[in-house]
């Protein structure tokens, strides 16, 4: 709990600090295009008793189902080639090959393709955050010591076992640490993804302020989405602590 304590009011002398900055910043800039953070945290407390709820409900909605449908693709994939090297031989050139293509270039066909919904925008996110979930889930059951196996299946245990007691664990603050950068891979691209021919979401709430040139607004649809990495973000640490509680040690 006091640890819980000192997390909070780190968290709190950081936003006081960015907020004096801020204040700073914004007196020095003189510019309506910075207002400052009194006018912006008020029109964001106002907008998001209606308007803006409403756009960060249905992003957040996104980048979960986009990073749960992630997880579950991406980590039995990961862990099975780190681990069976003939399948790894077949599919290595197929990643090598997919993996640095920019997927955001796809925007305009799954678009097309699958319209200006959810759907489109989760499948783009997903396009691109399962590949930086399964290189990193494939590349530490790679590096699982042989001995650590050995020393399983010397005692009776089946593969199913083997991977469930000693692979997916070994493999899972890596999987987190994955799973953290991709916290923030998901909401550039939805951003992208959201001020693109869509009238719904954060990003269409931003790009719409911006063009009506109202920066108050503007800055709290900017607030809005830094909040919601937050919250994703802490609900990852959360559960690392709970499942990987000998990382903290």
């Amino acid at each position: 709990m006091a640890m819980d304590k000192r997390r909070i009011l780190s968290y709190l002398s950081t936003i006081a600090a960015m907020l004096l900055a801020w204040q700073g910043a914004s007196m020095v800039v003189r510019s309506a295009a910075l207002p400052a953070p009194l006018s912006v945290m008020s029109s964001f407390a106002e907008l998001m008793r209606g308007e803006l709820l409403k756009h960060f409900l249905i992003s957040f909605y996104r980048v979960a189902v986009s990073i749960i449908l992630s997880v579950s693709l991406a980590v039995p994939l990961g862990l099975v080639l780190g681990r069976e090297e003939k399948l790894d031989r077949f599919f290595a050139p197929f990643i090598f090959l997919t993996y640095p293509i920019p997927k955001i270039v796809f925007l305009p066909v799954i678009l097309l393709l699958l319209g200006i919904g959810n759907l489109s925008k989760i499948t783009l996110i997903v396009l691109i955050i399962f590949f930086q979930i399964l290189v990193t889930t494939r590349d530490a059951a790679r590096a699982i010591p042989a001995q650590s196996i050995l020393s399983v299946r010397s005692l009776g245990a089946g593969w199913r076992q083997v991977y469930r007691h000693v692979v997916f664990p070994a493999c899972l603050p890596d999987i987190f640490t994955a799973l953290r950068i991709s916290v923030g891979t998901a909401i550039a691209v939805l951003f992208l993804a959201e001020s693109y021919a869509t009238e719904e979401g954060l990003g269409y709430f931003i790009m719409d302020a911006w063009t009506r040139i109202n920066y108050p607004e503007m800055f709290g649809g900017i607030t809005a989405m830094a909040l919601m990495g937050a919250v994703v973000y802490e609900a990852l640490e959360a559960l690392e602590r709970r499942f990987c509680a000998w990382t903290r040690n």
